[in-house]
């Protein structure tokens, strides 16, 4: 994993002293029980963390404005495009997904849909993928992270076994989206696990989203879904 580097971040200041500070915002090398001490410490607690085989990444980064927004259009879109097709799903804003000892994610938006989409019980904390399947399709909304989005995290959940992933380039207001097959991934420009739903409808939304509000935005994708 050429991408994986080591660069020193800032910290929070109530990390144990007898804790080695590890650097956030970028992958470093860490065993997960140091991961998993690091992310359940006071002061990460709007932090999101990722793992994958030896590696971690703790986000600290505030969220700006444009990626907020992005995160509300996306769902929106998606949200409307379910209930006028009548697909049944269940949308996931920021949650945890963990296989101890290997990986976790904690992805902008994550969806369970069709059949799964009521799998996970209410009350339940961290996802456990040891016992639940992962999402159908994941959402990463980046800014400064967008080349980490389109390559480890990519990685990240082509091994977890998601069916589809989107890392969206908010500057461009662009999707890159992939369904996720044998050893790898594809990029795709209708979505599989929300069929019928294209790819260039959303990022069009999320270009109306820079002139409009979300209502007005709205409007439009019911019309476009609706033909």
């Amino acid at each position: 994993m050429s991408q994986l580097q080591s660069q020193p971040h800032s910290q929070p200041q109530s990390q144990p002293q007898n804790q080695p500070r590890l650097p956030t915002d970028t992958w470093v090398k860490a065993p997960w029980d140091q991961y998993v001490q690091q992310i359940e410490q006071s002061g990460y607690e709007k932090a999101k963390g990722y793992y994958l085989d030896g590696w971690m990444r703790i986000e600290m980064l505030p969220v700006s404005f444009d990626h907020g927004r992005d995160h509300g259009t996306l769902a929106l879109a998606i949200g409307l495009y379910g209930v006028l097709k009548s697909i049944p799903f269940t949308v996931l804003d920021n949650s945890s997904f963990r296989k101890a000892g290997k990986r976790e994610f904690q992805p902008d938006l994550a969806y369970y849909v069709g059949e799964r989409a009521r799998l996970i019980p209410n009350g339940t904390s961290i996802v456990n993928l040891e016992v639940y399947a992962p999402p159908d399709l994941v959402v990463e909304i980046g800014k400064t992270t967008i080349m980490d989005d389109r390559t480890v995290k990519r990685t990240l959940y082509e091994e977890a076994g998601v069916s589809e992933y989107w890392a969206v380039d908010v500057e461009q207001m662009e999707i890159y989206a992939f369904e996720m097959i044998e050893r790898g991934s594809r990029r795709i420009d209708e979505s599989q696990v929300l069929p019928g739903l294209q790819i260039t409808v959303i990022e069009q939304a999320l270009r109306q989203s820079r002139e409009q509000d979300q209502s007005q935005v709205g409007n439009w994708l019911m019309g476009q879904f609706q033909r």
